[in-house]
């Protein structure tokens, strides 16, 4: 099912340019051209993103996002603010304590819009499905403490590598392809090669032992994917 993103404009142009960019990327895209439609339609509508533009009609972009950040129907709805003007640190300040989840300056690429949008989607994603302690076997992750054991023994990793397994683990028999990987653990802000992940998982596999290193299994010309049973 495609992703819903709320747009909120109240430049015709730029909501016309955004939904070319979001319609491309095979997002299903709405609009509002004022701050109390954009409250109306999120309420309605339920998007799977909002992407702010803080110049509006009435209610500014940081009152909208405030109102919909303190509701607790429409709080867990991740947010992209968009300001025309070269922001001081006090105007994303402002932003962010409204309850934006980012924040992005225009002019800006449309791919950088996008990595944003997806990061954001990720990472509300993974939260929903949060579980404080994964086990498979014989490899115990557990997220309040950020430790790893295998078969008992403590294994210690680093942030990413940590966050690398909790995904895999929590996805097990699902391949997962190195873009949602980079994305899903590096973010927007990482554009580097996928090479990156490969890396990574090579470092992985080398800490956890050969035994429980066979669990993440390359998938060739697709990703990785950790199994169970084999």
């Amino acid at each position: 099912m495609k992703k819903k993103i709320l747009v909120v404009d109240d430049d015709p142009g730029a909501v016309e340019l955004l939904k070319e960019i979001l319609t491309a990327q095979d997002f299903r895209v709405i609009s509002a051209r004022n701050g109390d439609e954009a409250i109306r339609k999120v309420r309605e509508e339920k998007p799977d993103s909002v992407v702010l533009d803080v110049v509006l009609p009435g209610l500014n972009g940081f009152d909208v996002c405030r109102v919909l950040k303190q509701d607790k129907m429409t709080h867990s709805i991740p947010i992209i603010m968009l300001s025309g003007k070269a922001m001081e640190t006090r105007d994303k300040v402002t932003g962010f304590e409204a309850g934006a989840d980012d924040y992005l300056t225009k002019p800006f690429e449309a791919k950088e819009l996008v990595a944003r949008i997806r990061a954001l989607l990720r990472r509300y994603e993974l939260s929903e499905d949060f579980e404080e302690v994964v086990e498979k076997e014989g490899i115990s992750l557990d997220v309040a403490r950020a430790t790893v054991r295998v078969k008992g023994k403590l294994v210690n990793l680093r942030p990413k590598e940590f966050d690398l397994l909790y995904l895999l683990m929590k996805k097990a028999g699902r391949v997962l392809n190195r873009s949602y990987l980079l994305v899903s653990i590096w973010g927007y802000e990482y554009f580097g090669a996928t090479r990156t992940v490969d890396v990574h998982i090579r470092r992985l596999r080398e800490k956890l032992g050969e035994e429980a290193a066979k669990k993440i299994k390359t998938v060739e010309g697709k990703g990785y994917m950790f199994v169970e049973g084999e």
